[in-house]
């Protein structure tokens, strides 16, 4: 029985001394979490701060870093003309038709008569000379001649003359397809420009509506207050306020979207330290510009004045000479040479002893049999025009296709924005109406919060109507084939 006193007593001990050491461990762990907590707090109070201080303290643009045309508010006109200019696509479209310059000089070079200039110099062995047998004639192991002509293609199986159309259309085509690229390409210059328009003008329509939000919260917690309406009135005006963030935020998204892609059409690199404060000022306002056109007009322009349609009819001429320079290889081809030869001489060692005189002539080269080659190169041409021909009649469906959409957008953009019209005043004078009413106390602080939510859709419905409307005359004379007017000068020469 003592001896197990004792044990207890030493399990006591143990157990009290354990206990000693855990309180003197947590008290130590609580020592150092007290020294260092302020720190770590500090560095994660201050770590977001840090992080956007960065964000907005990127290097801001100046005016030597800006292109002249970046300087200044810009009309719809000057951004179309700076498209012209700096435009990466319609920069590449103008080197197709530089392109295909040289390439009717070179079909065009069939005609012209050709000076070729020859020259050479030639060493033999002895035993490589034939000798006439008992003969004293010296003939020489080294000899040399020259000579310059002058050739000339009368007759290569019409070739000839379907080379010299080749050349004229090829450039015809791709002045055609230059112009079909700079129409796509201002049809949406003006597109992005009314989006940064529309953006500008839904920021306006949201900050508006946050005011009034703003006010009728600051209105109801005044009333709550004084104890004339409950804080459910105050909790309501909190949430539509609260509901009204979003659509503002987007819209200033959209803002720096629609710059964003604007710069790009107008070939202005942004540079990469800038995301939102994109030096891009715009003159000018969402218009609907009156039109009018039926849809049969519109469909006998378009299949007139497309760009798209004279590239392919010049190409479709393009096929129908290349059938007939195919078929010109079963024909023979004549060509005449006039020049001057000089010669060494061919029986003496005296090398400066000079043998020169005019030379002319002429020469008929005809293919009687070619292994098929001018018959497959025949196949391949009239397929080729086959393609063209079935092209040509699809781009017309295409074309006619796009005219009845584009109309019919038109048409329903027209008819959205008359509907419109006066909507915004009404709903401005119904606002009106419900504050007084409210204030008179026959009205409800709903009544209020539901007419700010109409006159808000009401501006925005407005404001994206004009928008649509003008994108869709934009596609509508886009699609008939109108010229935008621009000051800017097209080069086509």
């Amino acid at each position: 029985r003592c001896c197990l006193a004792d044990t207890g007593k030493t399990v006591n001990d143990m157990e009290m001394n354990m206990l000693k050491n855990k309180c003197s461990l947590w008290a130590a762990v609580a020592a150092v979490l007290l020294v260092y907590a302020p720190v770590q707090v500090t560095a994660q109070t201050n770590a977001p701060a840090q992080s956007v201080t960065t964000t907005t303290n990127a290097p801001a643009l100046t005016s030597a870093d800006l292109p002249d045309w970046l300087s200044r508010p810009l009309t719809l006109e000057e951004c179309l003309n700076i498209a012209l200019v700096n435009n990466s696509d319609i920069k590449e479209s103008q080197f197709d038709v530089e392109a295909a310059t040289g390439q009717a000089i070179t079909n065009r070079a069939i005609v012209i008569p050709k000076v070729v200039g020859k020259m050479g110099v030639n060493r033999v062995q002895d035993q490589y000379i034939e000798r006439v047998p008992g003969s004293t004639l010296d003939v020489p192991t080294d000899s040399w001649t020259s000579s310059i002509v002058v050739q000339q293609q009368f007759f290569k199986g019409g070739q000839i003359a379907a080379s010299l159309k080749i050349a004229k259309h090829l450039k015809e085509q791709a002045i055609y397809s230059h112009r079909a690229k700079i129409a796509n390409v201002l049809t949406e210059v003006k597109t992005r420009y009314y989006d940064v328009l529309l953006a500008l003008e839904q920021i306006k329509v949201n900050e508006a509506s946050v005011e009034l939000l703003t006010k009728e919260l600051e209105d109801s917690q005044r009333r709550f207050k004084a104890k004339t309406v409950p804080k459910f009135n105050v909790l309501r005006a909190e949430v539509q306020l609260a509901n009204a963030q979003p659509p503002l935020i987007q819209a200033r998204n959209d803002y720096r979207i629609a710059k964003n892609d604007l710069c790009n059409l107008l070939g202005y690199d942004i540079p990469r330290t800038v995301w939102e404060d994109i030096p891009l000022n715009l003159v000018g306002k969402l218009e609907a510009q009156p039109f009018e056109i039926n849809l049969s007009e519109a469909m006998a322009q378009a299949i007139e004045k497309r760009p798209e349609l004279g590239a392919l009819r010049e190409t479709e001429i393009i096929a129908q000479q290349s059938v007939r320079m195919a078929k010109g290889g079963y024909l023979p081809g004549i060509t005449g040479y006039a020049g001057y030869r000089s010669t060494s001489p061919s029986y003496k060692t005296d090398l400066t002893d000079i043998y020169h005189g005019w030379v002319i002539g002429g020469e008929l080269n005809w293919n009687l049999f070619d292994g098929l080659m001018t018959k497959g190169t025949v196949d391949v041409a009239k397929a080729n025009l086959s393609k063209t021909e079935e092209q040509l009649a699809a781009t017309v469906r295409d074309i006619e296709v796009e005219v009845r959409s584009a109309y019919s957008s038109f048409i329903e953009a027209k008819e959205t924005l008359e509907s419109q019209e006066k909507n915004v005043e009404l709903a401005e004078e119904a606002l009106r109406l419900a504050n007084a009413l409210e204030s008179a106390g026959s009205g409800t602080q709903l009544d209020v919060l539901d007419a700010e939510t109409a006159l808000t859709q009401a501006r925005t419905t407005w404001v994206n109507a004009l928008r649509n409307y003008s994108v869709s005359l934009a596609n509508l004379e886009r699609a008939i084939g109108i010229t935008v007017q621009t000051t800017g000068e097209i080069e086509t020469e």
